[in-house]
């Protein structure tokens, strides 16, 4: 198919097509003549695949070339596989205050292994801690355990669900399965304090 087609069949517009082929996040078609090319049902794949990232999942065009390396490239261990398709887009800058070992001394307790390879999720956990702290918010007894224990089940649930045939399917099911659920658990979580409040405030 030509590009006008496979926008059509994308809704993607021609230009945006044109900008994901000079960065290279989309693949070449074949060529036909100098300024022309034909594209195939793997393109129409990929454009999914990109909107997606960028469109829902909000992700930067260099954390997409990141995800499709790692599709394009991927490790041995289906681990490490995971770990690179849900890493952060670059690491994140650590401050000196960011406290790891308040985290790694709480991820012991819970019995979660501790591996420097996942400091930058560790300092985002430092930081709200500290976030908490600075506010003197205290949160109620047995909270910071309760979110844990309820986290861990969902990402076990989630987790038995990946698919494994190949490397492709496996990193758009979790790349996907973390950033789209996210503004999902955002909402529930508002819904459900909601008919919390009216159980318990508004009488029935």
């Amino acid at each position: 198919m030509r590009i006008s087609e496979l926008s059509s069949r994308s809704g993607v517009p021609v230009a945006t097509i044109k900008f994901y082929l000079r960065e290279h996040v989309l693949h070449d078609g074949v060529r036909t003549a100098a300024t022309q090319a034909q594209y195939d049902e793997t393109h129409l794949a990929r454009l999914s695949l990109i909107r997606a990232l960028v469109g829902v999942g909000g992700l930067s065009i260099a954390r997409v070339h990141q995800i499709l390396h790692t599709i394009e490239h991927p490790p041995e261990s289906m681990h490490e596989l995971l770990g690179l398709a849900t890493a952060p887009g670059a690491a994140a800058a650590h401050d000196a205050d960011d406290d790891h070992d308040r985290v790694h001394a709480l991820m012991r307790e819970w019995g979660w292994r501790v591996s420097e390879k996942d400091c930058s999720t560790h300092a985002s956990l430092a930081r709200a801690l500290q976030a908490l702290d600075d506010a003197e918010f205290v949160l109620p007894d047995g909270a910071l355990r309760m979110y844990q224990q309820h986290m861990e089940q969902i990402a076990t649930a989630e987790l038995a669900t990946v698919p494994t045939g190949s490397p492709e399917a496996t990193v758009r099911f979790v790349v996907l399965g973390t950033v789209l659920p996210e503004s999902l658990l955002l909402v529930l979580r508002r819904m459900a304090q909601q008919e919390a409040s009216a159980r318990r405030f508004d009488g029935g």
